[in-house]
């Protein structure tokens, strides 16, 4: 019975734990969020993007969605990929590069998805092309305007680093409207330089 205890209370000092890591960096990562991004993804480069790929999937049925997502899940780890080619190459991936390079190592990758929840443009390749289905997607484009979604602070196995990811929906100044959304990985270790 004492193991047992022992058991429960070590479960829960890790939980505790994890909850407190979670959260510790949500206000430094909503005053980035509130000071720097909601500025440039006014800019003409992310909202022109977004609205153009809106018009151009305004048809899709949620089978094309999939099937689109099955494509780019497929090209990843393959020799040819024209479908990540395309989105890597475009303008709008062009300028969230120079973004993330601009960062000087806070954010770790950038992608914008449209009205449905698909990739418009990254910096970094993603291992899915639909976010739709998915709380950064979920919690800013449904939500409004001035939603923001902060997951939990996690370790990036690739990078060794602790990410967050912040995500916000991208608006249309012109009308206030929210046209589709955008998800940044933090790097919480290099907020406070």
């Amino acid at each position: 019975m004492r193991i047992h205890s022992m058991i429960i209370g070590a479960v829960a000092a890790v939980a505790l734990a994890g909850a407190a890591l979670a959260n510790e960096f949500a206000a430094p990562i909503t005053k980035l969020a509130d000071s720097e991004v909601r500025l440039w993804i006014t800019d003409a480069a992310v909202v022109d993007a977004v609205k153009a790929q809106n018009v151009k999937h305004a048809a899709l049925t949620q089978a094309e969605i999939d099937a689109l997502d099955k494509k780019w899940r497929a090209e990843t780890g393959a020799s040819s990929q024209p479908m990540i080619k395309a989105v890597m190459s475009n303008a709008l991936s062009k300028f969230l590069k120079a973004k993330k390079d601009g960062s000087k190592g806070v954010y770790t990758e950038i992608f914008v998805m449209d009205n449905k929840g698909l990739n418009v443009g990254q910096s970094d390749v993603s291992s899915d092309y639909w976010q739709g289905d998915e709380a950064k997607w979920k919690k800013t484009y449904a939500v409004g305007a001035k939603a923001i979604h902060i997951s939990d602070v996690e370790k990036d196995e690739s990078t060794q680093t602790f990410q967050s990811q912040l995500s916000l929906p991208v608006v249309d100044p012109a009308n206030n409207q929210v046209i589709g959304a955008i998800t940044l990985g933090i790097n919480v270790e290099q907020l406070a330089h």
